[in-house]
This record gives C-alpha cells, structure tokens and sequence, in this order.
C-alpha cells in the first residue's frame, strides 16, 4: 500500500475488481493505492468499531448503509489500537460529523491512518455484483496512483488472494498480557488472541475473570502456565485451514477437559481440532443484523457476524469426534451455515459470531455466563 494525505475532496478515485468491473469515483481517506478482499458489511452503525476489528486485515471493506460517517471518530469506541481495513469504500460520506463524543471526522482518521478509501459510487450495484459473483480481490487507485485500466487490473490481479492466507500472527499481540476482573475476581482464563477485539476481555472482565491474552504463537504450556479456570479462542483473520498451531494447542486443551470457548475463528478451530472441515463462503456474512438461531433453546438472536469461511458439520446429526459427542448448536437463519459448535461429553463449545458485539446488538451476550457456568461446574 502507498498513501499520501492530502486533501481528498477533489481527487480522483477507481475501484478495480479483479474480473474487470471498474467503479469510478473520488478519494476518501488517504491517497494512494490498497489491494485486499472486496468485501460487503451491512451494518447501519458502528464503523468506527468495524474499522478496528483485526478480522477485517487484509479486506476491503464496502458499507452498504448509503451514509457514512454520521457521528465522526471517538477516543473511546475502538476495537484495538489501529484500523486494520485494507480499504474502505462508501457512497456518501458525512459532509460534517454530528456527535458530542466525536473528535475528529471519519474521513481525517482514515488519512491519518494512510488508510485509502474511495466515496462517490454506487455501493448498492457494487454490493450486488459480490453478492452474485462472490468475494474477490480488489484494488483502489486515486491521484497519481491512477493509470490505464488494463495495467490497473493487471496488479490486482496480481495481489494475494485471501484463500490459503494465514494472518493471524500479523494481529495478535506479540506479548501477553492482562486484563484484570472488575471487582472480585471468580476466575482466570487464558485467551489465545488471534485477533481479539478489545470488547471481549471487556466483557469477561464484567464477569469477573481475570484474563491474561497470550500471542497467537502460544503453545500449551503456556497457556497453563497461567493456572487457568478456562481457555478462550479468539475471532481472527485468514483461511482456518492454514492454522495447524492453535488447532493444535486446542487440541491440547481439550485433551485436559478445561472449560473452552472460541468465538469466530475460534469456533472454525474447533471445528478443526474435532475433525471437521472449513470452506470458503461466497460473500460471507459481515454485519450486525444477522440472524441466529441458538437450537438449544430455540431462540432467535440478531448478531454481529464477519468471517467469510465457515465450518462444515452435519446439522442434522450428533457427530462422534476424538474428544466424544459434538452437535451443531447454533446456525444462520439467512443460508443455514454453522453457527456454533458445542461438546456434549466435555466443557466447550464455540460460536461464529461476535457476542461481545460491540457495537450491538447484545442478544448473544449470554453466552459469556455460559462460559462462566462451565466454569462453575468444572470448580464444583
């Protein structure tokens, strides 16, 4: 990627998807050129956390709620310390944010950044097109970066694809480190960040765990070198079939019957260290409006989702797995993908999704008391 931040209002921009369809429009952002995933989220709110979700690396990221950047940029509402978004792609951009908490607009943060984005086109035609022809590599050029469409085309078809791709290392943490329980503590847990958002110790610290997040690179021992009550396994970016380590490591956990929860691609390694397979999905599910059934209970949640590969278990059936009985527990409403994974003969189980589900909605925020229940139960 190469930026510059100068002003924007006036620059030109091209999107340039890898079967040749080309977008036109103006600069938003940064200017330069990014190469990524073109990817659709359809979240009405919440972009300032959407931006920040290490899940998003290596993506580029079309909103389809035709107006952005309403409410500006807080201090307060990111999910880690930078925005990992590739690109960002919007159809009309805030001209003025209006929000006491706001500090700067949408479009200074992502110049800052040198996060290169484009405004002005059709969102809804582009979103149908990946709706149809499904996810695919894709580039933004403006300014100086802009050339002939056929030599622009040629670089993104040039750039890495997001199957095989392994980038879990590249977001976690490199050091651990701790998040302390709000009052008393009940419990410490071990969470293997491979791309953790800064709301999930968040709400297991509401709970009162202590959690110590560890390095994508963890190995077993470490992971119980921290005397855990619990493990947890993150949300993340990349191919779940190139992560044999924490597959691995859970594998490990497993082995020893501790309380294990994984979010995201936490549950598509589950669903790995039990012997199931992982697919890449057309176009994904990335949002907060995604609906979810919770087939222990039947109850319908709406959720935030983003993850574009997804698990292959049968729903129709209780699987036997190395590590005893497992089920599908939760699917997708909209395609019947897997939503979640639970054991029946151990203390885990996972979901797809985001429960921290920062910003909203809080349906699935039960499951962090489930995750304390197994807890309780494993210390009884």
């Amino acid at each position: 990627m190469t930026t510059s931040t100068r002003g924007t209002t006036r620059v030109p921009a091209v999107l340039v998807l890898e079967d040749g369809r080309i977008f036109r429009g103006r600069a938003y952002g940064a200017v330069g050129e990014t190469f990524g995933e073109a990817v659709f989220s359809t979240g009405m709110t919440g972009y300032q956390e959407t931006l920040t979700d290490p899940s998003y690396h290596r993506q580029v990221v079309v909103m389809t709620a035709p107006h952005v950047g309403n409410t500006g940029v807080n201090d307060e509402d990111a999910e880690s310390k930078k925005i990992w978004v590739s690109g960002y792609v919007v159809r009309d951009p805030a001209r003025v944010p209006s929000s006491w908490r706001s500090r700067r607009s949408l479009d200074e943060e992502l110049a800052a950044q040198g996060v290169v984005g484009i405004s002005g086109i059709d969102t809804r035609a582009l979103t149908r097109h990946l709706r149809e022809r499904g996810a695919m590599r894709v580039g933004i050029f403006s300014g100086d970066a802009i050339q002939e469409d056929a030599a622009l085309l040629a670089r993104v078809q040039e750039a890495p694809q997001m199957k095989g791709a392994d980038l879990s290392a590249e977001v976690a943490t490199t050091e651990p480190y701790v998040v302390p329980a709000i009052g008393e503590k009940k419990f410490t847990v071990a969470a293997v960040d491979l791309g953790i958002k800064g709301m999930t110790p968040q709400r297991m610290a509401e709970r009162g765990i202590e959690v110590h997040v560890l390095p994508a690179t963890a190995t077993v021992e470490d992971v119980y070198a921290v005397n855990p009550d619990g493990v947890f396994f993150s949300n993340g970016p990349g191919d779940p079939a190139t992560a044999d380590h924490p597959v691995s490591v859970m594998q490990g956990v497993l082995e020893r019957g501790t309380p294990l929860f994984g979010i995201c691609f936490g549950n598509q390694i589950l669903g790995r260290a039990l012997g199931f397979g992982t697919f890449k999905l057309k176009y994904g599910h990335r949002g907060i409006n995604q609906p979810v059934q919770d087939r222990t209970t039947g109850k319908v949640e709406v959720t935030a989702h983003n993850h574009g590969f997804a698990v292959d278990a049968p729903l129709d059936k209780v699987s036997d797995t190395p590590f005893g009985r497992a089920e599908v527990s939760h699917v997708c409403l909209n395609d019947n993908v897997v939503e979640g994974l639970r054991l029946l003969d151990r203390p885990a189980f996972s979901v797809q999704y985001h429960p921290e589900a920062a910003a909203g909605p809080h349906d699935a925020a039960y499951l962090f008391d489930r995750f304390v229940s197994l807890m309780e139960g494993q210390r009884a």
